[in-house]
Order: C-alpha cells, then sequence, then structure tokens
C-alpha cells in the first residue's frame, strides 16, 4: 500500500514535537472519531463540568468559563442539527470539539485542557456514556418484565407440560412459566443496578497518568457530573475497564436469557408443538414455500447472542497484556460496548413488543399435558399418602404408564380396575389426584405452579415493580 504524508499540518493540539506530518495512512487507521463521535454529549458534558471546576479554584477566570460554556453549548446544537464537521485529522471526539471550540472563541479555548488529558477525558466520557446507557436498560427490563406480569396473570389458569431435558415431566400453569422468565430478568436487572456503582466513579482530574499539579478540587466535577466517588489511584482511573467488561458480562447473561426464551418460542411456534401463535409482524415468509410463517425476530435475538460474547471475550482479551498505564489499545473498547449495547437494546425492544402480543394456544397445550403422562408424579404421591413407600410406588406407576402406553391412552383414561389390579390401595378417588388441574392447584406453596401462587407472585413482581429502582 503506498503511503503518503497528510495533506494537513501537523496536528495543533499535539503536534510541536514532531518534525514531520502524519502519514496520511496512519492518520486514518488511528482515528477513532468515526465511532466515538458518539461519546459527544457526555465530552461536552464534562468539559462543562471541568471548566466550572476549574474557574471555582481560580485557574480560570469567570469570564473565560462563560466563554468556554457558551462555545461548547453552540457546538452542541450544530451537532444536534447535523451541521459538525467531524474530521479525521482531529482524530478523536474529544480534539475535534476542543478545535472547533478554540476556532469559536479563540484563547479562551486552549485553556480548556487545562489540568487533564485524553486519557482521563475518555475515561470520563465512557462511564457518563455507560452510565446513561444503564440506566436505559434497566427501563426496557422494567418495560419488559410488566409485560410479562401481565401475560402470567392472564394466564395464570392455562396448564401446560413442564419440561426436563425436553421430556413431558408435569402440569405446570403457563403463567407460572412466564414467571420464570421475569425471574431471569429480575437478576439481570439488578446486576446492572450493581455494576451502575462501579461505573459511577469519578477519573477526571488524574490526567495522562500521574495526576495534576493545578489546584483542582475533583469533588467538585464529580457533584457537577453525579458520580457517586472519586478514583483514588489516577494509573488506575486512566487504565481501567474493568467496569466496561463487568457492563458487557450484564449484558452477554442478559443475552443469554432471552436466547432462551428465543429457543421456547421458536419451538412452541412450531408445527410440532402449536403452543402458542406469533404475530404475523414478528414473522416472514419464504421466498419459495408459500405455506411458511417463519420465527425471525426470536431467531435472530438467538443469533445476536453470540456476537454479544464475542464483544465481551473481545475485550477480556483486549485487557489481558496490558501494562499500566493508558494504551492506545484502549481505543479498541468502544466499538464492543456500542454494538453491544445496540444488540441488546434492540433485542429488549423486540420483545417488549412481542410478549404482549403472544398469543397461546390453551387446548393444545392442555392436550399436550395430557398426552405426556404429566401427572405420574401424582397418582405415585396418592399411593404414597395411601401408606405405599415412595419405590414402590413409583414401581407401580411405572406399570400404569406402560399399560397406557400400550393402549395409546392416558393415565386417567385408564380403568378403575386396571388401576386396582396395580396396587390394592387404588380407589375411585384416584382420578381426583389425575386432574391436570387438581395437579397443579396442588402446587399451593411460596413458588409454586398453583394458579393462586402465580397470582400472588405476580401480585408481588409488580410490587416491585413499582418500587424505587
Amino acid at each position: 500500500m503506498s503511503r503518503s504524508p497528510s495533506s494537513a499540518s501537523h496536528n495543533a493540539l499535539w503536534g510541536g514535537r514532531f518534525a514531520e506530518a502524519t502519514d496520511a495512512f496512519v492518520a486514518e487507521f488511528t482515528a477513532s472519531v468515526s465511532f466515538d463521535r458518539r461519546l459527544w454529549r457526555h465530552d461536552i458534558q464534562g468539559s462543562l463540568a471541568h471548566s466550572e471546576m476549574l474557574c471555582r479554584v481560580g485557574v480560570l477566570s469567570a469570564e473565560e468559563r462563560d466563554a468556554i460554556h457558551a462555545g461548547l453549548k453552540r457546538i452542541a446544537q450544530r451537532i444536534e442539527a447535523g451541521q459538525f464537521d467531524w474530521r479525521i485529522d482531529r482524530e478523536d471526539v474529544h480534539m475535534n470539539i476542543e478545535a472547533e471550540l478554540t476556532e469559536d472563541i479563540g484563547a479562551a479555548g486552549k485553556k480548556l485542557h487545562t489540568g487533564r488529558s485524553r486519557n482521563d477525558q475518555v475515561a470520563t466520557d465512557i462511564r457518563l456514556y455507560l452510565r446513561d446507557a444503564v440506566d436505559g436498560l434497566r427501563g426496557q427490563l422494567r418495560q419488559l418484565m410488566t409485560a410479562l406480569v401481565d401475560l402470567a396473570e392472564r394466564e395464570a389458569d392455562t396448564v401446560m407440560p413442564g419440561f426436563t431435558h425436553l421430556q413431558h415431566a408435569q402440569p405446570i400453569s403457563f403463567g407460572h412459566h412466564l414467571l420464570a422468565w421475569f425471574e431471569m430478568l429480575k437478576r439481570d436487572e439488578a446486576r446492572f443496578a450493581d455494576c451502575r456503582r462501579r461505573i459511577n466513579v469519578l477519573p477526571l482530574g488524574s490526567a495522562a497518568l500521574a495526576g495534576t499539579s493545578y489546584p483542582i478540587d475533583r469533588s467538585i466535577t464529580a457533584a457537577l457530573l453525579g458520580f457517586e466517588a472519586v478514583s483514588e489511584n489516577s494509573l488506575d482511573a486512566v487504565s481501567d475497564r474493568d467496569f466496561a467488561i463487568e457492563f458487557l458480562h450484564c449484558a452477554a447473561l442478559t443475552m443469554m436469557h432471552l436466547s432462551r426464551w428465543c429457543e421456547e418460542l421458536i419451538l412452541w411456534n412450531s408445527s410440532q408443538f402449536a403452543y402458542i401463535d406469533l404475530p404475523d409482524r414478528f414473522c416472514t415468509g419464504s421466498s419459495i414455500m408459500p405455506q411458511k410463517k417463519n420465527p425471525d425476530v426470536p431467531e435472530l435475538v438467538r443469533g445476536k447472542t453470540g456476537r454479544v460474547y464475542g464483544h465481551l471475550m473481545s475485550l477480556l482479551t483486549l485487557m489481558k497484556g496490558q501494562p499500566l498505564a493508558y494504551n492506545k489499545d484502549n481505543q479498541e473498547d468502544k466499538e464492543p460496548l456500542f454494538d453491544t449495547l445496540d444488540t441488546l437494546a434492540g433485542s429488549l425492544r423486540a420483545f417488549a413488543d412481542l410478549i404482549p402480543a403472544l398469543k397461546p394456544r390453551r387446548e393444545i397445550m392442555r392436550e399436550a399435558a395430557l398426552r405426556g403422562f404429566t401427572t405420574a408424579t401424582d397418582l405415585a404421591d396418592y399411593l404414597v399418602k395411601k401408606g405405599l413407600p415412595f419405590r414402590d410406588a413409583h414401581e407401580v406407576v411405572g406399570k400404569a404408564v406402560a399399560l397406557a402406553l400400550s393402549r395409546n391412552i392416558s393415565l386417567e383414561a385408564l380403568p378403575l380396575a386396571d388401576l386396582q389390579a396395580l396396587s390394592t390401595l387404588v380407589a375411585e378417588d384416584v382420578y381426583d389426584a389425575l386432574s391436570l388441574e387438581n395437579s397443579i392447584a396442588a402446587r399451593d406453596h411460596w413458588g409454586g405452579t398453583a394458579p393462586t401462587q402465580v397470582r400472588a407472585a405476580a401480585a408481588r413482581a409488580r410490587a416491585w415493580l413499582a418500587s424505587p429502582t
């Protein structure tokens, strides 16, 4: 590849030490403005606070501070309006904004960077950005959780087969199954809330790596930006990306949960199960097979989960060999972060729209529960309550299932005489134990699948959702 010197002069913000202009390819290769300009709001937010702090400690005059604030606000308006010229030769979001500010207000703009470095500046920007992102994701999680509770309450009495090993196990309430999804998201929301605490630490004031000789007051900056704590060590503060990796870990876990749901929705929507009907707007057809209705949204979310896993591994690998303090490697932290946020936010939005529109096929679910001998455990419990040891009861029920299989009928369809031939403890009340509705109603304890417990759990979930975040 041929290379030529950059047509631009030395970078005015840092080029004093250099004898030649940056190679044009190198300038483009090392620039990050194409993706980190997403941080512009938070960069300006940090600069407003930094300049205010510098004024309060006497490093900037009030006139200089006011000029900086007015200039930054004008730049924000231009960016909002799409009238800002993002330049690769200015490398990144920070230098683009600072250079424009200097062109706008003159010498005061050159004083903005006093007492800070791009190293602590970018660390601050990312923390501000992720803090907002976490708040947004927690709101999306709660929106989806509300939709789950609504649907679970409506379907508390709907019977479906519960599974282990993807084999029919015991009958459960469909609402109970939906609230299992709720519990996954509740843990996810708590992880993001905890992650936010470690994000919300101010690195600004660490400068390049050693702090600054200017009489800064970092507590002022922290208060202005809403940070709960100030970083304790300047070396760690500029090079730490633990908080970003932790965010990706939380996102990966949430995507894993969504992917598990997707797998179930895809199975349930298939002709082999037919438990649910996905609305047409969440599906697509085939270019060659007119009858097809493909569950593309769940399939795509399931696929995007691997993408987020990859971003987590990318950042772990990025950091594993870095010595203290900041290294250019860390420029590679942003694209995985941004893409993870976009992917998770989009997936949560899709589910928040899909769940309220989900249509269960109740009769098919109930028939599947009957067909799978899901009340076999109830029959064993019935015999145990009559005095038969559980292992003996287990054997009797196994024989009853084999008999029903040989006749291609359900357990409750077996004649009383046949059941009594297997155990003299069986009486006419055995059919109460074999009822699907009685089976789920019997699990009437905290965390159980009884409809009364599903409604109670939904009420607790609503109370939790209504509590302060």
